[in-house]
């Protein structure tokens, strides 16, 4: 399996890289062609179009909701964080709600598509190492995911967790969304799997684990005091991985 893995990562990231490419002159026509539809419904495509090339690695992606979200609030998905590769799929699965990520400020710039993405879609860029300038970008970020009823995406981790194994979660990020949209829901979502894309490290890349995706039932912002929601939050997403 392992010489396999030789074989098909370079063409694998070959295709990834050359989809952000083809993606990134594609983004900027929809944003100043058709405004902030047009730039999103680009993005839902290249998303799908991702997710999709991780079939090259053998790798598929399921989506598991027995769940009916709600369409009039803001929704704010809450995952668990194991590789690069949970991005797309979240993406494109809840791409109804337009979701948002909580990402750190040195992916705003040098990556083509992912970069122009987070800059002109509404996202958070924070600096880890200036409090007061992430407070102030997810302070503006959760008013705008109030404001357009979008989706939210944060990983309270704070880092992807290299071998599947739960980090402790951080919930400063997470009070400061709460607080502007205490009329939406918080989604917990489970990723299982996408950690063994990088079992070998960073090359070769592993083959044939499919990636899961669990939704898990949304728990009304306003209905429970902070501390009891990431309680509740944490302790079903970690419960589901596997």
């Amino acid at each position: 399996m392992k010489v396999l893995s030789y074989i098909l990562s370079p063409i694998f990231v070959f295709v990834f890289f050359l989809l952000l490419l083809i993606f990134h002159p594609l983004q900027w026509l929809g944003l100043k062609l058709f405004g902030h539809k047009g730039h999103q419904s680009v993005v839902d495509y290249m998303n799908w179009f991702l997710a999709k090339s991780l079939l090259i690695l053998g790798i598929s992606v399921r989506i598991k909701n027995k769940h009916e979200l709600p369409e009039d609030s803001s929704l704010i998905f809450v995952s668990n964080h194991q590789s690069m590769f949970d991005i797309s799929p979240i993406s494109w699965a809840f791409r109804k709600h337009q979701p948002k990520f909580v990402s750190k400020k040195e992916l705003g710039k040098g990556i083509p598509s992912i970069s122009f993405n987070l800059k002109n879609g509404g996202a958070a860029l924070i600096d880890r190492k200036d409090p007061k300038q992430a407070i102030s970008a997810l302070m503006q970020f959760s008013k705008r995911i109030k404001e357009n009823n979008w989706g939210a995406v944060i990983f309270p981790e704070g880092t992807r967790s290299r071998d599947g194994k739960p980090k402790r979660f951080a919930s400063n990020g997470l009070k400061v969304i709460t607080k502007f949209n205490k009329e939406g829901y918080i989604v917990p979502l489970t990723i299982n799997n996408s950690w063994k894309v990088f079992k070998y490290g960073k090359f070769p890349l592993g083959l044939g684990s499919p990636i899961i995706i669990e939704t898990h039932k949304p728990i009304k912002i306003n209905s429970l005091p902070f501390d009891e929601l990431l309680e509740q939050t944490e302790k079903v997403i970690k419960e589901n991985i596997k």
